[in-house]
């Protein structure tokens, strides 16, 4: 029997934990999903389950090796980012993998900022907003004077994606991706760790930077794999547009977050960028990548299901509404008053201030009107955040001439059709890409264990005009 030979990658989201094989056309041809109940760590706050996760992936692994019809030559992972698994001398976990979410004790931030700086020099400098526990440095620092009999015993400190590859070769590595993802450990500047991380000897605890395209060579039974050192999930899900177009573009991909990233944009980041939620990525290659957030898919999930508690329909309702002009065109010429918003009633969605969430829905009398303005007020806001990472300086390299949306929304007509409004200059285009964030940790070892070349059919295009709808659904 001849096995396909095939590339192993686990992609380990908050939520779900995947394994997937790739033939060396890049099509998925076999996958598994799993889904952990939480841990709580020494806190008693909710943490991932990384006993769990570990022995699954172990587990995993042994299963797709065994199996008859493949044969597995390489593994990569992928993995949400801000997270640290410590381990200790003895090459084991020590303490917890803690929640990106937890809280960060006030008298911590004090101190830190007291000591380095104001989080906006910091921020600029880092390219890194000030997110509390989500920079992931700033939680080491915790560690430090907050559980020091912990911090005793920790040899690496290794980002989550680095540290699954570490449960299969032994060796710990840190990677670009990770340590770019608003950490506050990386000077962009200096590219390098900052000062501060020095000055506090954190850089004693980090493993040593490798590319993301650096593979170890690792036995298991009979197979001889190569074991790539893992990538941070959004740098990842760039790689297969990085890897499929040369000329700029600009991606939003969209979720609960709808994240615009333009790899081509090398302006440095200003103190009034952060301000508005921007920071830098750094793609696998060592790049920065101006990137912006938007809220959007969470304010989306709350208002639908606002409108259908208000209408008396199900909350799924939205799928069904297709885009109307007409009705776009009410709401632009006749705007609807907003009411005053209440304090600590919605979440900060982005620096415009009207959301809809303001809005009064006895004011709308169908859920059809209701909806668009719903679409409308989003697309508004996503309009000012694509825009900051849409331009740069003057320079050698070209404007962005496309804009690419993959994601839930890149299948809500009314969303693309608003889209293609709002930037008429630019090509958008809706794109599918199978299992993105995958596909790019799998293209990121490409040379190691595929000899033919990168496919020219990974994404899928439709090209969307203004007004024009698409088909589907969020």
């Amino acid at each position: 029997m001849n096995k396909t030979p095939v590339v192993a990658i686990f992609d380990v989201g908050k939520t779900n934990k995947k394994l997937f094989l790739f033939d060396r056309q890049y099509a998925v041809v076999w996958e598994r999903t799993e889904r952990f109940d939480e841990a709580t760590d020494d806190d008693g706050d909710p943490c991932e389950d990384l006993d769990h996760l570990s022995r699954w992936l172990e587990t995993a692994l042994a299963e797709v090796l065994a199996l008859p019809q493949f044969e597995v030559q390489a593994v990569n992972f992928s993995a949400y980012g801000a997270s640290y698994v410590y381990i200790g001398a003895d090459s084991k976990p020590v303490g917890c993998l803690y929640n990106y979410l937890k809280s960060l004790p006030d008298p911590i931030k004090k101190q830190f900022y007291e000591r380095y700086g104001p989080p906006d020099e910091l921020s600029v400098q880092t390219a890194s907003p000030a997110l509390g526990s989500l920079n992931v440095g700033l939680m080491l620092y915790r560690v430090k004077y907050d559980k020091p009999t912990l911090y005793a015993q920790i040899r690496y400190a290794l980002h989550l994606p680095q540290y699954l590859s570490y449960l299969i070769t032994g060796q710990p590595r840190a990677d670009l991706t990770s340590l770019g993802c608003h950490t506050l450990l990386w000077d962009f500047r200096q590219q390098r760790y900052h000062g501060w991380v020095v000055q506090e000897k954190l850089d004693e605890l980090q493993a040593p930077i490798v590319t993301a395209d650096t593979v170890s060579r690792v036995n298991r039974g009979d197979a001889a794999l190569y074991v790539g050192t893992g990538l941070h999930d959004s740098s990842a899900a760039l790689i297969p547009y990085l890897a499929s177009f040369d000329e700029p573009f600009v991606l939003i991909s969209t979720g609960t977050w709808c994240i615009s990233l333009n790899p081509f944009n090398t302006d440095p980041l200003t103190a009034e960028e952060l301000q508005y939620d921007c920071l830098c990525y750094l793609t696998y290659q060592g790049k920065p990548v101006k990137a912006s957030r938007l809220f959007a898919g969470h304010e989306h999930e709350q208002q639908v299901r606002r409108l259908a508690a208000h209408f008396g329909v199900a909350t799924d309702i939205y799928r069904r509404v297709a885009y109307d002009p007409d009705l776009i065109r009410q709401l632009q010429a006749d705007p609807l008053p907003t009411r005053q918003p209440r304090s600590g009633t919605r979440p900060q969605v982005s620096m415009n201030p009207i959301t809809f969430a303001d809005r009064d829905l006895t004011l709308f009398p169908t859920y059809e009107l209701a909806y668009h303005q719903l679409m409308l007020d989003i697309v508004a806001q996503q309009l000012i955040s694509t825009e900051l990472v849409l331009h740069q300086r003057p320079g050698n390299r070209p404007p962005v001439r496309r804009l690419f949306v993959d994601g839930g929304f890149s299948h809500n007509p009314i969303y693309m059709g608003l889209l293609a409004e709002a930037f008429p200059r630019v090509e958008v285009w809706a794109a599918s890409v199978a299992q993105a964030t995958a596909l790019g940790a799998a293209l990121a070892i490409h040379p190691h264990w595929n000899p033919q070349p990168i496919p020219t059919n990974l994404i899928a295009l439709k090209r969307c005009w203004p007004g024009a709808s698409v088909s589907g659904a969020v």
